[in-house]
């Protein structure tokens, strides 16, 4: 029996057992999203003169990237922005925009500094694969998304709603693409209120939830690995409402441990994706060169769309990707915390090759 049936609080629906409507910024639907530029960051010139001041600290005292802390990336006046940006990540609209920044004054290896320097201001950064990247590139790499233990983000393909995890994914746009690859975000927290005033009986195999495909990126040598647990796609602590959801890595999980999707726990993933892909819940974002997307996962569902490159090399579209856990971020139940087998909020597994 769920645990959520003990909690009688205000605002359950004790006859459905389950939280009752979320208001508060983070429950928004596209057209707010678009009247709303309160969470839209326009660098200024004095914050790109302390971002390159800091660069140029870190390579004078020649420190290594991925090595060096916030203490090392000193940004005096712009880390009130950040927290600023911190504070609408996780308790207000869940996304923010950074824009300003010019990719074609840095090569590669100063725009990493720049974004690490950033990352880790924001909070700590885990493994994204099993290469134990912490930045790493988003841009076509010839695969097929629809293959066995392919990840999206190495292929053009669209990519469906779903959120990484982590507390956070921040992607910075060094190229967009020739056409298409729009970036698309919708509030986790509006398409659960509306499962709870529609449809509330789509909600129990979602709090129950599933186990997700690790993609062949566990911490076993099985590339069957799903989660050990069942992870829900909605889960209520300590106060909030978070999500966890990827209908890919949830139907092909499913169906791994030979236990596929079937009927109402079917219709409750689909029908997360549909809403958080229709017209009413989904805001549109065209990347430009240099802006900087973050979002909360917890609270936000993002996808993409596919993409047309150019056929010049230095030309393709390229993101770099940095998945971070908030310093102060929400206490998660221990059932959703662990994600990737790894422990609460671990990143994926290393392995030596």
């Amino acid at each position: 029996m769920l645990q959520l049936l003990k909690n009688t609080k205000k605002g359950w629906n004790v006859k459905e057992r389950f939280p009752g409507h979320f208001d508060g910024p983070s429950a928004w639907k596209s057209d707010e999203l678009a009247a709303d530029k309160s969470w839209i960051y326009h660098l200024k010139e004095n914050d790109i003169q302390e971002i390159q001041d800091a660069v140029e600290l870190v390579q004078k005292r020649k420190l290594k990237i991925f090595e060096f802390r916030k203490n090392d990336f000193p940004l005096e006046k712009f880390s009130v922005r950040l927290n600023m940006i911190i504070e609408q990540v996780e308790n207000g609209r869940g996304c923010a925009l950074i824009k300003g920044l010019d990719p074609s004054n840095y090569d590669e290896d100063t725009l990493k500094i720049i974004y690490w320097g950033l990352g880790v201001h924001l909070g700590v950064p885990i493994s994204q694969n099993s290469k134990g990247q912490l930045i790493s590139h988003v841009r076509d790499r010839g695969g097929n998304y629809y293959s066995h233990n392919v990840r999206g983000y190495t292929t053009n393909s669209r990519i469906r709603p779903h959120c990484d995890p982590a507390d956070t994914v921040s992607l910075l746009c060094v190229q967009p693409a020739k056409k298409g690859g729009q970036s698309e975000i919708s509030s986790s927290i509006s398409v659960y209120n509306e499962l709870s005033q529609k449809t509330p009986g789509l909600l129990e195999p979602l709090f129950n939830g599933f186990h997700f495909d690790l993609r062949g990126e566990g911490v076993t040598s099985d590339p069957d690995e799903v989660t050990f647990n069942k992870v829900p796609v909605f889960s209520f602590y300590d106060e909030k409402m978070s999500c966890r959801f990827n209908a890919k890595s949830i139907i092909e999980g499913q169906a791994k441990i030979g236990k596929p999707l079937r009927g109402i726990a079917l219709e409750a993933v689909e029908e997360v994706a549909r809403l958080a892909s229709h017209d009413d819940f989904r805001y549109d974002l065209n990347f430009s060169r240099g802006d900087i997307q973050i979002l909360n996962n917890h609270t936000i569902l993002h996808a993409r769309g596919d993409f047309e490159d150019y056929k010049e090399p230095e030309r393709k579209r390229n993101l770099l990707r940095l998945w971070t856990n908030l310093r102060n971020g929400r206490q998660l139940a221990p059932e959703f915390a662990n994600r990737l087998n790894t422990g609460p909020r671990g990143g994926v597994m290393i392995r030596k090759s």
